[in-house]
């Protein structure tokens, strides 16, 4: 309990959970039994070390239930992180890789699993998805993840999906590049298709974004594209950047298990990006993540989760309007805003 406080506090190491005992003893005792005070730094790595990692998961996953059954999660991005700080030379350890599902509307984290590597995040996504109840739910992930086999998984459990579609898939993306080239040539004349843009502006950037939503009938005879199941529709979004010193252009594909709903594919499209604005970005910058040296055991993946558990709890508190950041910096210093925060967090 005190560690779970701690880092939502903002505390990066076990020293720190330490520290942040010590600071609240006496507030921590009201609610605690503490008969040998507060625990030292070392007990708490040496406790975090030998912890399952899948048994502290089930506990937060039953919280995270709760949480999302009124509502569902209704866009589900799925995308690896890399923690840069868990690997150890001298031990032969590489660093910790982590693939995580994010539910974009609760802004809050629905499952991870630990993979060796990046590059075996194919084989870590069938079985997160397992862990999930996606049902009406819309999966979205990036080209690593777009497989034969996970878009058939998604739709036996009765998901939808939004795969990005790159060259490691040469023939049906060179197929999908030509066709998209050319009607985009004629604007799509005779076509059937949806069509939106959306303009943002922000933190010195302008970004006008363009998205073209087509039946997979009117691309003809395209390779294999059988074997995706459910496929309905082939997607292009044109993203054009314009920060003060340069104007950068991106356009990519997706295939998807959706109708030709252009207002709901772009929105699951921004939503995507909500794992690494909201989650990624978060644990780097807020809680500094690849700065954390815990190395050891399974010390790594706990305080992932850790991290994770802690930014969907200060999520749910709406009530101040502010970073989370200034949200923990004040939970760690006021026991009263911790109550509020963790009070925030109890299923309605």
């Amino acid at each position: 309990m005190i560690a779970i406080l701690a880092v939502i506090g903002g505390a990066n190491g076990w020293e720190d959970i330490q520290t942040y005992g010590e600071s609240h003893a006496t507030w921590l005792g009201t609610f605690l039994s503490l008969p040998a005070g507060i625990p030292s730094a070392d007990t708490y790595r040496r406790v975090f070390e030998r912890l399952d990692p899948q048994g502290l998961e089930r506990c937060f996953l039953g919280w995270v239930e709760q949480i999302v059954e009124a509502t569902g999660a209704q866009v589900i991005p799925i995308d690896g992180k890399t923690v840069n700080g868990s690997s150890d030379r001298n031990r032969g350890r590489q660093a910790l890789h982590v693939v995580s599902a994010w539910a974009s509307e609760h802004r809050l984290l629905l499952g991870q699993v630990k993979v060796e590597s990046k590059t075996n995040e194919i084989t870590a996504i069938p079985s997160l998805l397992e862990l999930l109840d996606i049902r009406g739910s819309i999966i979205t992930l990036d080209a690593m993840g777009t497989q034969v086999a996970i878009a058939r998984q998604i739709k036996a459990q009765g998901g939808d999906y939004l795969l990005a579609l790159k060259a490691n898939h040469p023939t049906l993306y060179a197929q999908v590049t030509t066709w998209f080239e050319q009607a985009h040539a004629t604007q799509f004349a005779g076509i059937e298709h949806g069509y939106d843009q959306r303009v943002e502006a922000g933190h010195h950037r302008r970004e006008h974004r363009q998205v073209w939503v087509v039946p997979v009938s009117e691309l003809g005879d395209l390779h294999q594209i059988d074997q995706w199941a459910g496929v309905q529709t082939i997607v292009m979004v044109k993203r054009v950047r314009r920060l003060w010193n340069q104007t950068t252009v991106e356009t990519m594909f997706y295939l998807s298990s959706l109708p030709c709903d252009v207002g709901r594919i772009a929105h699951a499209i921004r939503a995507h990006w909500g794992i690494e604005n909201q989650l990624h970005w978060v644990l780097d910058v807020t809680f500094g993540e690849d700065a954390c040296r815990i190395r050891s055991g399974h010390g790594p993946e706990n305080f992932a989760l850790l991290r994770r558990l802690a930014i969907s709890v200060l999520n749910q508190e709406t009530s101040k309007k502010r970073s989370l950041r200034q949200k923990s910096k004040r939970a760690a210093m006021s026991p009263d805003y911790m109550l509020t925060v963790l009070t925030a967090a109890l299923p309605q």
